[in-house]
């Protein structure tokens, strides 16, 4: 059975909102899923996992400094990501904050590691974003990425 994951960085309590959706969505499209904050992840963890699911805080319009730091510690085994499934969310302060920023820096970071990124011709095309506090249209955005990252990974997998 495929394994996903959901790790996330939030102050606010948004962000982790926000991975509690996708995660339970995941769930619900039978995919054992896991949520975890990213200081309870070691870089190594994500080895186990089938579909790795990455949610950050807009900072300066970039991720996280300890979902960077995930990322960077990925190096020691470069290349054996390759071909896991992956997707990003995001939340910020402001309309035109940085989201899709942050989100295409995860990305890019799933890319070089080789992971399947899958687009989304409806609504939040690059992952969920969220201003402040996820509301019903964030909720809705989370679900359905929770959903398709789920079936993506078990045609895969």
């Amino acid at each position: 059975m495929a394994k996903g994951i959901v790790i996330y960085y939030s102050r606010s309590g948004n962000t982790k909102e926000m991975a509690e959706i996708v995660a339970k969505a995941m769930s619900e499209a039978d995919m054992a899923t896991e949520c975890k904050s990213v200081e309870k992840v070691k870089a190594e963890d994500l080895l186990k996992f089938d579909a790795i699911v990455v949610g950050s805080p807009t900072y300066y319009g970039h991720m996280a400094g300890p979902i960077k730091q995930l990322f960077d510690e990925t190096v020691g085994f470069h290349g054996q990501l390759d071909g896991k499934i992956g997707a990003a969310f995001s939340s910020a302060a402001n309309i035109g904050g940085g989201n899709e920023t942050t989100i295409m820096g995860i990305i890019e970071a799933m890319l070089i590691a080789g992971m399947v990124v899958q687009g989304d011709p409806q609504g939040d095309h690059y992952g969920p974003v969220s201003i402040g506090k996820p509301d019903e249209r964030v909720n809705q955005q989370c679900c359905r990425r929770g959903r398709r990252i789920a079936e993506l990974t078990k045609k895969l997998c």
